[in-house]
């Protein structure tokens, strides 16, 4: 296939228009081929069915669904529970970022 979208005829045992058609082809047949993206260890999420949290899980094999990402945090000391480091600050504990108001100004 070419990629100048020219009228191309085989001709013998030709299968490429030039020498960057069949150099491209090339390059695509032999990708190396890419690593999926995983999540994360440390990262909570919780199933939006049963409302189940999982630590570096995505998936919800009692729902069969996926979870949604809840943010950064592990295991409570005392429960063992999931839990993620936004729930454990309070809001006026966060940085605000350059141009951002804070409430504390009102």
């Amino acid at each position: 296939m070419c990629r100048l979208r020219t009228a191309f005829r085989r001709s013998g045992r030709r299968l490429h228009c030039s020498q960057a058609c069949r150099q491209a082809a090339w390059r695509r047949r032999s990708q190396a081929p890419r690593e999926p993206i995983v999540a994360k260890v440390d990262t909570v999420y919780q199933c939006p069915m049963c409302e189940v949290r999982l630590i570096g899980e995505q998936y919800c094999e009692e729902c069969h669904s996926f979870a949604r990402r809840l943010g950064p945090g592990g295991t409570c000391p005392c429960c063992d529970e999931p839990i993620s480091v936004t729930e454990l600050l309070q809001p006026e504990q966060f940085v605000a970022r350059k141009g951002q108001k804070t409430t504390r100004g009102r």
